[in-house]
């Protein structure tokens, strides 16, 4: 019983990291496009483009990485 709780600790640690690691890059890259804007308004639409299918990556990999984690506790 006390092994099957420490995988799911572990499980539920992996997936936390993972939410932690996602919210940190989507974070990131918010703010970078934000200033690559606030330095070429021209390119908004260019820049908005390569941000949303960054984001969109990254969720994808996280979602991956919460499942596995799931899955393996």
């Amino acid at each position: 019983m006390e092994e099957a709780q420490a995988v799911m600790s572990l499980a539920a640690v992996g997936a936390g990291l993972a939410v932690i690691g996602a919210g940190l890059g989507i974070g990131r890259i918010g703010g970078s496009a934000m200033d690559a804007i606030a330095r070429q308004p021209e390119a908004y639409s260019k820049i908005q483009l390569a941000m949303i299918i960054s984001a969109a990556l990254i969720e994808g990999a996280a979602l991956f990485a919460i499942v596995v984690a799931m899955i393996k506790g």
